[in-house]
């Protein structure tokens, strides 16, 4: 797999702080199994919150959210269930949700955010 280009590490450093500043502990970040990568493992009350981040420079290829289609969030939740399979003690007795942060603008520090929370 290759390595995250510099606008993709800044888009998920930018996603992370935000959610830090929301209230959200990081719980891991760029998480790595067999089947894929979680961007941002964080835990929000009781909830396990799975983030997928997508960073664009523009809207030239589409909106970033628009990447999350049916197949990707089908495998984030199987990569959420392999995350608690990895780390019991965290995912007992806690509730689980899928979030994806889509960053848009040439400066992923200063460029727009946008936060859908639940993607089923």
């Amino acid at each position: 797999m290759a390595a995250k280009d510099d606008l993709g590490r800044a888009g998920e450093e930018r996603a992370a702080r935000y959610l830090t500043a929301a209230g959200y502990d990081i719980l891991d970040r760029n998480w790595r199994c067999p089947q894929g990568e979680l961007d941002i493992v964080a835990l929000g009350g009781r909830v396990l919150v799975f983030v997928e981040v997508k960073t664009r420079r523009s809207m030239a290829y589409g909106h970033p959210l628009e990447a999350v289609d049916v197949r990707k969030r089908r495998r984030l939740w199987k990569l959420a269930h392999a995350w608690m399979a990895q780390h019991p003690d965290m995912a007992h007795g806690r509730s689980l949700r899928v979030d994806v942060i889509g960053i848009t603008g040439a400066d992923p520090f200063s460029a727009t955010l946008e936060h859908l929370v639940d993607v089923v």
